[in-house]
């Protein structure tokens, strides 16, 4: 008698089949999944550049019109929102985990001020811009999108970005300009000393460099400097985070 004609049989052999069957799917995807977290010893992968040549020309531009802050690039907008009702977290994070822009606009204290987009050969998709614009926005963070053939002035960008107006930017540049001109008397002030600790005892008398006083006392040089809050903070207690 065939054993597999019997349907009692087939009907008792079905489940234990069908558990077996189970078990080695199971076994096989541990071992895959397994396969595919372990870090393998050469990592088929290489290095590359973060930017390309068009937003290294924007990143370049945009270091110099926000030379008092900082420049990130390609950093997530989840990295500077937070939902409002954190049950929903996971389902913002994954709406908006791979949404980036090109640079970021950062304050030191690691507060965001806005965020520029380069596009690319195929520009950006009209649905991403909206995104984007629309999240930031709302978000009280001005978005521009910008190509290095055709910028913004340097006070069209900062008056968006940081409410100045052409006269506060033109006192920016003006600081700008001191902090270089303090910063190489500075340099020359350490040339100098350098060649007199090379020198030793010479032939030569000691030179003076401005701005220090006659009398050489280097106290003397750093007390005509205290009233420059830019050297020496005039209020040194330190401010509160928020």
């Amino acid at each position: 008698m065939n054993p597999w004609s019997n349907p009692w049989l087939l009907s008792a052999l079905a489940p234990l089949c069908l558990a077996l069957g189970a078990w080695a799917y199971r076994t096989w995807d541990n071992r895959r999944t397994r396969r595919q977290r372990r870090i393998p010893k050469h990592w088929p992968l290489n290095t590359r550049h973060v930017a390309n040549s068009e937003e290294v020309r924007v990143w370049h531009w945009l270091a110099r019109a926000f030379y008092d802050h900082h420049i990130l690039i390609k950093v997530p907008v989840t990295r500077f929102t937070l939902p409002r009702d954190q049950d929903q977290g996971m389902d913002w994070y994954k709406l908006l985990a791979g949404v980036y822009c090109t640079f970021t606009v950062c304050r030191s204290d690691g507060r965001v001020i806005g965020c520029i987009d380069v596009p690319g050969r195929s520009g950006i998709p009209r649905s991403t811009r909206a995104l984007k614009n629309s999240l930031l926005t709302q978000c009280g963070m001005p978005y521009w999108v910008v190509h290095s053939s055709n910028l913004p002035t340097v006070t069209e960008i900062r008056a968006e970005f940081l409410g100045e107006t052409p006269t506060a930017q033109a006192m920016r540049e003006r600081e700008r300009e001191e902090r270089a001109v303090i910063a190489a008397q500075n340099n020359l002030r350490s040339a100098i000393q350098r060649q007199r600790s090379n020198r030793g005892s010479s032939d030569f008398g000691p030179v003076s460099s401005w701005p220090t006083s006659t009398t050489g006392d280097s106290r003397a040089d750093a007390s005509q400097w205290q009233d420059n809050s830019f050297l020496v903070p005039l209020d040194s207690r330190k401010g509160e985070l928020l």
